[in-house]
């Protein structure tokens, strides 16, 4: 915590006397008068803040659109002759759509079960990664932590990620949580009890609401050149490595696109600099060579 900075007596009088305010016997007068030092963090809304109803608004929309493809999950899980009680307890306990899907998909394929439940884990393997982002940013009680940590998913990541301040983190990261939760949860029974009567979830497109939500939701924090970059090349690795790895592995995988450009990057801006330091030496170089011939000449 930042240590708060005491004014002097006579500084303190002015400030208060400027703002018509007074400090009685043992308080500590501020330069404002009132209220918290800009050094002390706060949990109040500074100016320019997102409103809570925005993040609500884009909190909803993300659950809603993302909710609906559990109707793509629970046909496509009756599909590959889970039972109604194992589609729901997936929905339930594991809650990371693509996750469920390379399990649902690998046995209604023929896989082992073994195998389709390793390719699962992997892929959800990256949602711990999530959580030590998460975990800082949202600074949770300890109490609730266990809690959250059941809706650390793609889809609250970015929604929390981009908010300017802890309280509207907080706001995106249960709202989605919520919302994605338990219309997830809906879906996923009504497509396993109307398997049969909606047919071929392919015709209706909701296997592609989940990565299209996901994908419009992180397009606009690729700010910089590296960070396109990145997502790019992470792009080609996972789709090159789809067809010859396990499931789930293609994108724990994909992760190494990051520390390469970062790599790259640094020996970039390190040849550059190497650069620029021999180009500075020859100049003193030079100029000593100048100047030592001035004096001989002298």
């Amino acid at each position: 915590m930042a240590e708060q900075t005491t004014l002097p007596e006579d500084v303190g009088e002015s400030a208060d006397a400027h703002h018509g305010n007074a400090t009685g016997p043992g308080e500590q007068p501020d330069a404002a008068g009132a209220g918290p030092t800009d050094a002390e963090p706060t949990d109040a809304e500074p100016t320019g803040a997102k409103p809570d109803a925005a993040v609500v608004r884009d909190a909803l929309g993300v659950g809603i659109a993302v909710g609906l493809s559990g109707f793509a999950f629970g046909v496509t899980s009756a599909g590959s002759g889970l039972s109604l009680l194992q589609t729901c307890a997936l929905s339930l306990a594991v809650f990371t759509g693509a996750s469920q899907f390379a399990l649902v998909g690998a046995l209604a394929a023929g896989g082992n079960p073994y195998t389709a439940a390793a390719g699962a884990f992997f892929l959800g393997v990256r949602n711990s990664f999530y959580g030590l982002r998460l975990s800082q940013l949202l600074a949770l009680p300890r109490a609730l932590r266990p809690f959250a940590a059941q809706w650390v998913i793609d889809e609250t990541t970015a929604v929390t990620l981009p908010q300017p301040t802890r309280r509207a983190a907080r706001i995106g990261f249960a709202v989605t949580g919520l919302t994605l939760y338990v219309l997830w949860n809906l879906t996923t029974l009504l497509g396993a009890l109307g398997a049969e009567a909606l047919g071929d979830t392919d015709t209706w497109g909701l296997d592609a609401a989940s990565p299209a939500v996901f994908l419009a939701l992180l397009a606009p924090m690729l700010k910089s050149t590296t960070e396109r970059v990145t997502a790019a090349l992470a792009v080609l690795l996972a789709l090159g490595l789809l067809p010859v790895v396990p499931a789930g592995v293609p994108v724990l995988l994909s992760a190494l696109a990051a520390p390469a450009v970062l790599f790259l990057s640094g020996r970039m801006k390190g040849t550059g600099g190497e650069t620029a330091t021999e180009k500075k030496h020859a100049e003193k170089h030079t100029q000593t060579i100048t100047e030592t011939s001035t004096e001989e000449d002298r």
